[in-house]
């Protein structure tokens, strides 16, 4: 079983500037949808979940900087000696995302430590795997702690899909939600991190980590098979495995459902599937209401979601299954515990 705490977080998004007013935010299901400069193929103005900086960067330069104000809230606790020694694990969208910056991995972590002013250990890295690359670096994190090689890992990701190239490639597919196309997500951009710890170190944690899985799916939403599932069963079992529980010992999910059909639809597939106990209730979460299709920094928004449903009190139980997928049949899903003791 993986015991991995998280001790603090932080975000920037288009519904909050902080992990609290983000987090405020989406439990109320409150949005500020505004139009782009960018038009879809019907020459209306498209809607999109910007975030609204003092500096108005764009591009590469605005993921960094969206990215270094999560990281600066959450390890505003800790001391420059402790700081030197935690590892950075940093989420980007995948190789293949449509619209991708060709430039993005090139001295991104430098560029991040200028920017903060901050110094990481040198076991810090990059994960390029979009919405599930959150997951791969929790199972990273968990073996450097396991190692004795940190201590403390903080998982950041950062992401838009408010550029030109990604809104021109998505709408192309119509999967952009448009006054034509209701079956499509808001683009938003955000970043987000979340300091890990050692359960038994963590101090004042709301919830812990306690299992993860993957899996790959054939008939993701680009390719013409049927949808039955299967990647995000296989990745759903694996984490409950892990975590020494069933689907029926949870309470609720949070995910990374955006708006498509698609992804709702395997969702519902996923419980059809796994759950063998009656259940009177298991809502689902999706923050991408409130903050647009953030891509690869979705996981730390959820970890963030699901820790401050946990201390305010207003979680719908002590059991919560995260899952993520890619577009490209990559699929992830983690287990979490509210810590009750």
């Amino acid at each position: 079983m993986m015991n991995l705490a998280v001790q603090t977080c932080g975000i920037i998004c288009h519904a909050g500037l902080t992990a609290p007013a983000a987090c405020a935010a989406i439990r109320c299901g409150l949005n500020n949808f505004s139009e782009t400069r960018f038009m879809d193929g019907n020459g209306e103005w498209i809607v999109a979940a910007e975030v609204p900086l003092e500096t108005p960067f764009r591009g590469r330069t605005k993921l960094i900087h969206m990215a270094a104000m999560a990281i600066q809230e959450a390890l505003s606790n800790l001391t420059e000696d402790e700081i030197r020694t935690t590892s950075l694990i940093l989420c980007l969208p995948e190789m293949d995302r449509p619209g991708r910056m060709t430039d993005i991995d090139q001295s991104l972590l430098q560029e991040i430590e200028e920017v903060t002013g901050f110094q990481f250990a040198g076991s810090s890295t990059l994960i390029a795997e979009g919405r599930v690359g959150g997951v791969t670096a929790i199972k990273l994190a968990h073996e450097l702690m396991h190692a004795g090689k940190t201590s403390r890992v903080l998982i950041a990701g950062t992401d838009s899909y408010v550029t030109a190239a990604t809104l021109a490639a998505f709408e192309k597919e119509d999967r952009i939600l448009t006054g034509k196309n209701s079956n499509g997500f808001i683009s938003g951009e955000a970043a987000a991190a979340v300091l890990l710890v050692p359960a038994q170190s963590a101090r004042n944690a709301a919830i812990t980590i306690k299992g993860i899985g993957f899996g790959s799916e054939q008939a993701h939403i680009r390719s013409e098979h049927p949808q039955r599932a299967q990647g995000m069963v296989q990745a759903v079992k694996a984490a409950l495995s892990m975590a020494e529980c069933e689907l029926g010992d949870l309470d609720y999910r949070i995910c990374d459902v955006s708006g498509e059909q698609y992804y709702f639809k395997e969702a519902a597939l996923v419980l059809s599937r796994i759950l063998r106990k009656r259940k009177e209730e298991f809502d689902i979460w999706h923050p991408a209401e409130c903050i647009g299709e953030t891509g690869a920094a979705i996981l730390p928004v959820i970890l963030a979601v699901a820790s401050a449903a946990a201390a305010k009190g207003y979680a719908k139980g002590n059991g919560v299954l995260c899952h993520f997928s890619n577009d490209n049949g990559q699929r992830a899903a983690i287990v979490v515990q509210a810590k009750t003791e």
